[in-house]
C-alpha cells in the first residue's frame, strides 16, 4: 500500500482544519504539494503571520510588496468566512502596513486575537519620542472577540466599547489616547503620537470577567514610561491584577462582583516617590480606589502595597472590607507593628497567608499588643511563611497567631531560611508547642519551604 496519499484523501474542511495549526508561510508552501493542495491554505480560518524574521524584518519594498500582495489574496479569498484565529508579530516599522489590514480580519468575524509590535524610538533633540502606531476602532465594537491579546501597540479611547464575548484579554506595553482627539487620529494616515499625549486608559465593560495588567516588561528604563491614569468600570469583573509600573493613578468603579484582587500597586506619584500621607489628593485617590473594591473576597497583596497602605492610615482610616474571607500579603519585619491594624479591617477574614520577610530594620522589642475582630472570632486557618529563628522575642506573627486566635482550627508554619538535614520537622513541632495556644484543637503543619 505504499506510495498511496491518504492525508489527501480526507475532506477539505478537516485539511483546512490540520492546516491552521501550521504558521501561515508553511501553510502556503503546502500548495505545491499536489494539485488537490493548490489552494487549500486559501481556506484555512485563521492566520499566524511572524513578519518580524527574516527576510521581512529587514527586506526591500519589492519583497514588502510581494508578501503584502499575497497577505491580501489570503483576505480576499471568500471573503465572506469567517477568520477564527489571527496572530501577527510585526516590527513598529511594518506596523503602518498592517494597520487596515488587521481592520480587515477583525471584521472577518475573528474569535482569538493576537497582535504584538515592538516599540522603537526617535530622537527629537535629545528626548527619546516613541513612534506608536493604533489599532483600527472597528475593534471596540467587535461583536465576536472572545479572546485580546495586544502587545507594543496604541488604543484609543473610542467612547463607546460594545464586545459582548469577550472572556480575556492581555494588553502589555500598549500606549493609549484621549477621546478628544480621536477624529484626528481617524484623520492620519501614519499614527505617530508623542508620550506626552498619553493620559488616560479607560477600561469599560459589561462582560470582562478577568483583567490583568503587568508592570512594564522590561521596567523603567527612563523613556518608556507614559504618565497614565487607569480607569476600570466593569459590573461583571471577577479577577482584577494589577502591577502599577505605568501608572500615576488608578480609579475603579462599578467593581460589584470581584472575586479576587491581586494588588501590587503603591499608588505613587512619580518614580521612586512613595505617597505622601499630608497629600489631600494623595489620599483621597486611595480612599476612594480601596471603597471602590469593597466587594472583594480574595486579595493578594505585595509588600509595597503593604508599605503604601501603612503610609495611608497614618492620614485616614483604611476601611472595612466585610466581605473579605481570604487574604495572602507579604509584610516585612518593620512593619508587623501595623498587621493587628490591618487586620482590623478585615472582620470576617476566615484564611490569612503570611509571609514575613525579615530585615535588619526590625525593631527592637516589637510587641504586638493589639488583638483584632477577626483573630478572635472568624480566623480558622493561617499560613505563615517567616524565617526560622527560635531566640527570644522572634517568630513574632507564629507566636501573636497561636496566642490570640481563639477559633484557630490549623495553623501552618513554613519555616524559610534554614537546612532541613540540620532541623528535623519534630524539632520546630516541639518548639511551636512550647508557645502559648489559644485555640487547644488548633492543628499544627509544619511545610518545608525554601526562601526566595
Amino acid at each position: 500500500m505504499s506510495g498511496i496519499d491518504r492525508i489527501s484523501e480526507l475532506p477539505e474542511c478537516l485539511l483546512t482544519q490540520i492546516l491552521t495549526y501550521l504558521p501561515t508561510k508553511q501553510s502556503v508552501q503546502t500548495s505545491v504539494l499536489s494539485t488537490r493542495w493548490k489552494n487549500l491554505y486559501l481556506s484555512v480560518p485563521g492566520l499566524d503571520l511572524d513578519c518580524s524574521v527574516a527576510p521581512y524584518d529587514d527586506a526591500d519594498e519589492e519583497v514588502l510588496l510581494s508578501f503584502l500582495s499575497s497577505i491580501d489574496r489570503l483576505l480576499e479569498f471568500s471573503p465572506e468566512s469567517c477568520l477564527f484565529k489571527v496572530k501577527v508579530k510585526c516590527k513598529n516599522t511594518m506596523m503602518d502596513r498592517f494597520w487596515g489590514r488587521i481592520g480587515t480580519m477583525i471584521n472577518r468575524g475573528t474569535q482569538h486575537l493576537d497582535v504584538e509590535s515592538s516599540t522603537y524610538y526617535v530622537e527629537e533633540g535629545t528626548v527619546p519620542y516613541p513612534i506608536v502606531f493604533f489599532m483600527p476602532t472597528n475593534l471596540y465594537t467587535s461583536r465576536t472577540l472572545v479572546y485580546l491579546k495586544v502587545s507594543s501597540w496604541g488604543l484609543v479611547d473610542s467612547g463607546f466599547v460594545f464586545m459582548p464575548c469577550l472572556r480575556f484579554m492581555h494588553l502589555e506595553e500598549v500606549k493609549w489616547h484621549l477621546v478628544e482627539e480621536l477624529t484626528l487620529l481617524r484623520d492620519m494616515d501614519d499614527y505617530v503620537v508623542t508620550y506626552e499625549e498619553f493620559m488616560v486608559i479607560r477600561l469599560r465593560s459589561q462582560s470582562l470577567k478577568r483583567f490583568y495588567m503587568p508592570p512594564l516588561r522590561n521596567g523603567w528604563n527612563g523613556k518608556s514610561w507614559v504618565k497614565c491614569t487607569l480607569e476600570i468600570d466593569a459590573p461583571g469583573l471577577e479577577h482584577m491584577s494589577l502591577g502599577e509600573d505605568q501608572f500615576d493613578s488608578i480609579v475603579v468603579k462599578n467593581l460589584t462582583s470581584l472575586l479576587l484582587a491581586e494588588l501590587d500597586i503603591k499608588f505613587f506619584v512619580g518614580f521612586d516617590v512613595i505617597f505622601n500621607p499630608l497629600n489631600l489628593a494623595n489620599s483621597n485617590e486611595i480612599r476612594d480606589f480601596l471603597n471602590g473594591i469593597l466587594s472583594v473576597r480574595h486579595m493578594i497583596i505585595s509588600a509595597k502595597t503593604v508599605k503604601a497602605l501603612e503610609y495611608y492610615s497614618q492620614a485616614e482610616m483604611i476601611p472595612k472590607f466585610n466581605n473579605l474571607s481570604r487574604l495572602q500579603t507579604v509584610f516585612h519585619s518593620n512593619l508587623l507593628q501595623f498587621l493587628p491594624a490591618f487586620l482590623e479591617c478585615c472582620p470576617n477574614l476566615k484564611h490569612l497567608i503570611l509571609k514575613v520577610v525579615h530585615s535588619e530594620e526590625m525593631k527592637e522589642g516589637l510587641e504586638l499588643i493589639d488583638v483584632p475582630r477577626c483573630v478572635l472570632s472568624t480566623l480558622e486557618c493561617v499560613e505563615i511563611q517567616e524565617k526560622l529563628e527560635w531566640e527570644e522575642g522572634k517568630m513574632k506573627a507564629t507566636s501573636y497567631f497561636l496566642g490570640n486566635s481563639a477559633v484557630l482550627k490549623k495553623l501552618i508554619l513554613s519555616p524559610t531560611a534554614y537546612n532541613p538535614r540540620d532541623v528535623v520537622e519534630s524539632e520546630i513541632c516541639d518548639k511551636v508547642n512550647e508557645l502559648t495556644k489559644r485555640s487547644p484543637g488548633c492543628e499544627i503543619i509544619i511545610r518545608a519551604m525554601k526562601e526566595d
